[in-house]
């Protein structure tokens, strides 16, 4: 039978959150970086975003990340650009809803992309307009189908 030498199973590395909840300074970008929002999950910590500057890059989790902040396609992330390779980069940061939102009313990200609000914001236009989609037909309608 195998000695025990670790300190502890997978339920010790569950527990370990790191309370990510609470505030954190906005960090913008710098030289060498650039926003990204990500397009799909790739598997092996990679994933394809297309970045502001309008170039579609395959973007590597680095390891500090991987496992530990969850990256969903539709994500607002900071990545670092590579001198040698263009159309690969590093993703440095993810940025959180309120983040996302605050960069885009300082003027970081462009007007046309769409902040991914998951189930709690942009459900509530698109309720004001749900009588829109009702069309009401007739009986003559009807007959000429």
């Amino acid at each position: 039978m195998p000695k025990n030498k670790g300190k502890g199973g997978k339920n010790r590395k569950r527990g370990k959150n790191e309370a990510d909840d609470e505030k954190r300074e906005l960090v913008f970008k710098e030289d060498g970086q650039e926003y990204a929002q990500v397009l799909r999950m790739l598997g092996n910590g990679r994933c394809e975003a297309t970045c502001i500057d309008g170039t579609k890059r395959l973007c590597h989790i680095r390891g500090k990340m991987h496992k530990k902040v969850w990256i969903a396609a539709g994500d607002i992330i900071l990545v670092g650009l590579r001198d040698y390779q263009d159309d690969k980069a590093d993703v440095i940061l993810k940025y959180m809803p309120d983040e996302a939102r605050l960069l885009k009313a300082y003027g970081e990200l462009p007007e046309n992309i769409r902040l991914n609000e998951g189930i709690a914001g942009g459900m509530d236009e698109e309720d004001d307009n749900a009588g829109d989609d009702y069309i009401e037909f007739e009986d003559e309608d009807i007959d000429k189908i």
